[in-house]
């Protein structure tokens, strides 16, 4: 079982969503003027900030899971054979979240007994 990436790859993109997001709400520029005026407004720019670093934080923390990516099927959860192959290619799963869509990427396995699709890291 393996990860699909490491926390310090992780943590830049994360810093990097985040850090584009907040030039978009406080400009480090003090010649350029903040957007919004009302508190409705700034809870607008922050709801926006959250639709865009939470599915990210999301796709990244499931990124980091030891069972993201597995090199042998295991056992069918449907009918516990261990006649399962694992397909091979992965497939990007798009996950709704109360912030936004989330890709993450999902193996599959095949029961050659039930012929039964099952996700080997039981997400």
């Amino acid at each position: 079982m393996a990860a699909l990436t490491d926390r310090r790859k992780a943590r830049e993109r994360l810093r990097k969503v985040f850090q584009k997001t907040l030039d978009q709400i406080i400009p480090a520029d003090d010649t350029v003027p903040l957007k919004g005026g009302t508190f409705g407004e700034w809870e607008d720019q922050a709801e926006g900030m959250a639709r865009e670093l939470l599915p990210a934080l999301l796709e990244e923390r499931s990124a980091l899971e030891t069972n993201a990516r597995v090199e042998e099927g295991g056992r069918c959860p449907h009918c516990g054979s261990t006649k399962v192959y694992l397909e091979k290619n992965p497939r990007q799963v798009e996950v709704r979240t109360p912030h936004g869509l989330a890709v993450l990427e999902q193996q599959s396995c095949r029961c050659r007994s039930c012929d039964r699709v099952f996700s080997p890291s039981g997400s």
